[in-house]
């Protein structure tokens, strides 16, 4: 388990390298809800989502050992993180991608000095093969979500949150493998237990939903949701304890309600969102909890340009 401690020594670790992200609110938008709603804006973060906080957590504290070679099993916002930390600090980086990987995560990659590394579709497929290099050449892993470092530097953003809000009831965080919100419900509940953690996650990629209702890690295996940020197949070994312990609730959201999301965001804020960061705000507008300050976590914003135009769908805000 990690402890807000940690989350704050990360928080001094990372801070020439991270950006503060700020929090806009839409009237229209929390008219329509019935609350105030405001959005954290990873999405306009360093390399594109809120991946950077625990990669540099991690990769700052491996260079004190002078390491040469880091490696990362990502779907792409890990990858760009772990690539982008490696090249500022002059260490060689290699990425496992999926072969479905998003075009422009992969082009942010290589931007970053990464090498590339293609490998099947599931996250447990590239973690094996990450593994597997790392022990031919010695590189040092850098797990997606499954670490205390990366799941504190993840953290960074609940404190945050609590520093440029007062008053909050509840925060929605997407989840994938489950290292952000791991990390955020530490910082807000260790500072705050009022405040409601609440999970979100796509119904195609509902593990930790699973897991969260049978008491126990659920596999279940390749998924396909538009969300690629979320296809985690089974949530972390040490992630999950944390969800069990501050995460107050899980809902599920469906694809076209993901889309809602996006619309809706894209329409009266004029933000573009991936639909993995877009999953946090669909959530909020499925529970239509009434009369709170809720904030939902943006988590990304690296969306490739050529599916943009499939994720846009008759906005929520005309329906009566």
């Amino acid at each position: 388990m990690i402890a807000l401690k940690d989350i704050e020594e990360a928080r001094e670790r990372i801070a020439h390298v991270v950006k503060r992200t700020p929090v806009l609110n839409s009237n229209t938008l929390s008219k329509k809800i019935g609350n105030d709603l405001f959005l954290k804006c990873e999405h306009l973060q360093k390399t594109g989502s809120f991946k950077i906080r625990g990669a540099s957590n991690l990769v700052i504290k491996e260079s004190e050992h002078h390491v040469k070679h880091v490696l990362a099993a990502s779907s792409g916002n890990h990858g760009q993180a772990v690539a982008y930390i490696a090249n500022v600090l002059g260490i060689r980086s290699t990425i496992v991608v999926p072969k479905d990987i998003a075009r422009c995560k992969e082009a942010a990659i290589e931007a970053y000095n990464g090498i590339i590394d293609h490998c099947g579709t599931t996250s447990g497929e590239r973690i094996d093969r990450a593994q597997s290099i790392c022990k031919e050449s010695g590189a040092t892993f850098i797990p997606p979500y499954d670490h205390p470092y990366i799941m504190a530097g993840q953290g960074t953003a609940g404190l945050e949150i609590l520093d440029q809000l007062d008053n909050i009831d509840e925060v929605y965080v997407p989840i994938g493998g489950g290292g952000l919100i791991s990390g955020v419900a530490t910082a807000l509940k260790e500072s705050n237990p009022r405040i409601r953690v609440i999970g979100v996650e796509p119904a195609l990629a509902d593990d930790t939903y699973q897991s969260f209702q049978e008491g126990k890690r659920i596999n279940i295996g390749s998924t396909t949701t538009i969300a690629d940020g979320l296809r985690a197949s089974i949530p972390g070994e040490l992630t999950f304890p944390i969800v069990q312990r501050y995460v107050d609730d899980i809902v599920l959201v469906e694809e076209n309600e993901i889309k809602e999301a996006f619309t809706s965001v894209f329409t009266l804020m004029k933000q573009v969102i991936e639909p993995s960061g877009a999953v946090s705000i669909a959530g909020v507008l499925k529970r239509k909890a009434e009369g709170k300050r809720v904030v939902a976590l943006v988590s990304g914003g690296n969306v490739d340009t050529t599916v943009v135009p499939s994720l846009f769908t008759d906005c929520l805000l005309s329906r009566g």
